[in-house]
C-alpha cells in the first residue's frame, strides 16, 4: 500500500474513536494533518467538537477543515487527543519535535484524558534515539550555555538551523537542539536531567502518555498496541 493511502487509513482509524462532544487535541505533522482532515469531514457530516490546535500550522489545517477551536486555557481538560510520533519503543514511550511543536505538543498531550498516537510500523523502535536525534527546545538567551550544558550528558546537541545557517525559531519563540544521543537506556533519567538544566524549556521525550498507538503496517492493516 502506498504511504499516501496508509497515512489515510490511519487518520480514518483515529477520527472513528472522537465521540459527539467531545474537545479534541490536535497535534502536529503530516499524520496528524491527515487525522485533522478526517475529523473536519466528520464535523462535516453532524459530528459536534471542539478541537485545540498545538501549532499554527495545525490550526490553519483545522479551519479549513471547518473544525471548531478552542484553547487549552479556555479547556483545560481535553477529551481526547490525536498525534504522530518519530519513534515509538515497546512501552509506548515516544519521540517527538522534528517539526518543533514539542513543548505546545506535550502540554496538550499532558492535558487529554485519552491520549492516542497514530505512525507508520517504521517508527516502531526497541530504543527511543535509534532512529533520530532528540530534540530538545531551549531559550534563545544564552542558548550556547544552555547546549554546553546538555552536551555535558555525553553526546553532541547541534542547533537546529534552516539551509541559510539562520537557526529554526519554534510556535513559541524558542531554538532546538537535535542530541545525537543514540539508543537511550533509560528515557526518563535522561529525560529528567536534561530537564533540570536551565534554559531547557522541553525535550521530546514523551513518556507515559500514550494510552494507545495505532499503527499501520506496510501491507494497510492498522493493529492498536496498548500499554
Amino acid at each position: 500500500m502506498h504511504d499516501a493511502d496508509r497515512l489515510t487509513a490511519l487518520a480514518a482509524a483515529a477520527a472513528a474513536q472522537v465521540e459527539d462532544g467531545m474537545t479534541v487535541g490536535l497535534g502536529s505533522g503530516s499524520t496528524a494533518e491527515a487525522f485533522v482532515y478526517a475529523l473536519g469531514a466528520r464535523v462535516r457530516d453532524g459530528l459536534t467538537v471542539q478541537a485545540i490546535p498545538t501549532s499554527r500550522r495545525t490550526e490553519q489545517v483545522a479551519r479549513e477543515a471547518g473544525i471548531p477551536l478552542t484553547t487549552l486555557s479556555d479547556s483545560q481538560q481535553v477529551d481526547f487527543g490525536v498525534d504522530g510520533a518519530d519513534e515509538i519503543d515497546p512501552a509506548l514511550n515516544l519521540t517527538k519535535g522534528r517539526g518543533g511543536a514539542l513543548l505546545h505538543e506535550k502540554l496538550v498531550a499532558e492535558a487529554c484524558a485519552r491520549w492516542v498516537v497514530v505512525a507508520a510500523s517504521e517508527k516502531l523502535v526497541d530504543r527511543l534515539g535509534s532512529r533520530i536525534s532528540l530534540p530538545v527546545e531551549v531559550i534563545p538567551f544564552g542558548w550556547e550555555t544552555t547546549q554546553a550544558r546538555v552536551e555535558a550528558l555525553g553526546f553532541s546537541a547541534p542547533l537546529r538551523v534552516a539551509r541559510d545557517g539562520v537557526p529554526i525559531v519554534t510556535d513559541g519563540m524558542h531554538f532546538v537542539l537535535d542530541c545525537a544521543t543514540g539508543p537511550i537506556a533509560d528515557p526518563t533519567a535522561l529525560g529528567n536531567a536534561i530537564k533540570c538544566i536551565t534554559g531547557v524549556v522541553e525535550h521530546g521525550l514523551f513518556i507515559d502518555l500514550a494510552a494507545a498507538a495505532l499503527i499501520c503496517d506496510p501491507d494497510g492493516t492498522i493493529r492498536e498496541l496498548t500499554r
